[in-house]
């Protein structure tokens, strides 16, 4: 299935009530069509992007440990993953199952279709044997289908500080379709990033190549593409902050002057003044205090922090109560 068949008339509608909003904004899923994807798989790669380095450190040395609660049951599961992107990350606990012949089968759940496709080929061509049950949705609604509920235990891996992409209580409410997605004695890794030194976190937001700016106006070129805008992305400059007390890392498409942007499949024109505002996307930093009354939360219980050698990053392996 092609990025392209994202529903027209949700995308549509999502523009139309971010850009009516006060202050602007449009939600970060649609970074993701065929081209964002890429774009992310390069910020991955980018020196200053120190996250997707740190979780993998975690899984390839601390995959036995993370996996050891859920095999010591001795009975078949499912791996539902939330937000599975390329798989790069995940791929080092699937081939250790494999290698292991343990019985489990994998639900990877993305709200790109681009993606579930090269994962799902790429997961055939290296590891034929592993049952791929590929599910095109969003976290919450994926988690009201439950489609791989089968009576198995469930281990739901929520990765790449994914739930560091929403606010507080916006966080909160995952975690709560989390719980209502789960059964006493499943498990959920969750993947935060951690409260660090601030140069740390922004840089990462604000790479010297320019490639995450290129990720933010992308969103412009894609509403230009699909739904016939004419945004000038060159009046737009890219914008990240980040807070030290709250954690959270914001960015915003930020107009340079003022100017109409025009939205043919929405047949209206939008205002900005000079310097007005698109907010994008928020990246919440965690302490480990606010992990635990996270989980609290939804009903979890925190069973252990698994970090990287610099503490920057943690897996954290949660248990339904």
């Amino acid at each position: 299935m092609n990025a392209k068949n994202t529903d027209f008339g949700t995308f549509a509608q999502d523009v139309m009530l971010g850009l009516n909003s006060k202050p602007k904004t449009l939600p970060s899923k649609y970074f993701y069509d065929a081209k964002g994807d890429k774009l992310f798989q390069d910020i991955m790669a980018l020196p200053e992007y120190y996250l997707t380095r740190k979780e993998y450190e975690i899984l390839e040395g601390q995959h036995k440990g993370i996996l050891a609660r859920i095999l010591a049951q001795q009975q078949p599961f499912n791996l539902v993953e939330l937000g599975a992107g390329d798989g790069l990350k995940t791929k080092i606990l699937l081939r250790f199952l494999i290698k292991n012949k343990i019985q489990f089968s994998y639900y990877p759940v993305d709200f790109s279709g681009s993606v579930l496709e090269e994962l799902e080929q790429g997961l055939a061509e290296e590891l034929p044997e592993l049952e791929v049950i590929p599910i095109q949705s969003t976290y919450r609604d994926s988690l009201k289908a439950q489609i791989w509920e089968n009576g198995r235990p469930n281990l739901i891996l929520f990765l790449g500080a994914n739930l560091g992409n929403f606010g507080v209580e916006e966080a909160k409410n995952i975690v709560d379709h989390l719980r209502v997605g789960t059964k006493k004695g499943d498990q959920v890794l969750v993947g935060l990033d951690l409260k660090k030194a601030p140069q740390t976190i922004l840089d990462a937001y604000h790479d010297a190549q320019g490639v995450t700016r290129e990720f933010n106006l992308n969103l412009l070129d894609r509403i230009n593409r699909e739904l016939g805008g004419d945004f000038d992305r060159e009046s737009f400059v890219h914008w990240p902050s980040y807070d030290p007390v709250s954690g959270e890392c914001r960015s915003h498409l930020v107009s340079k002057k003022s100017q109409l942007v025009t939205i043919d499949a929405l047949s209206q024109t939008f205002e900005f003044e000079a310097y007005e505002c698109i907010f994008t996307e928020i990246s919440k930093k965690y302490s480990f205090s606010e992990i635990s009354a996270l989980a609290s939360s939804g009903g979890f219980q925190v069973i252990e922090n698994f970090t990287d050698s610099e503490g920057y990053f943690s897996d954290v392996l949660w248990e339904k109560s």
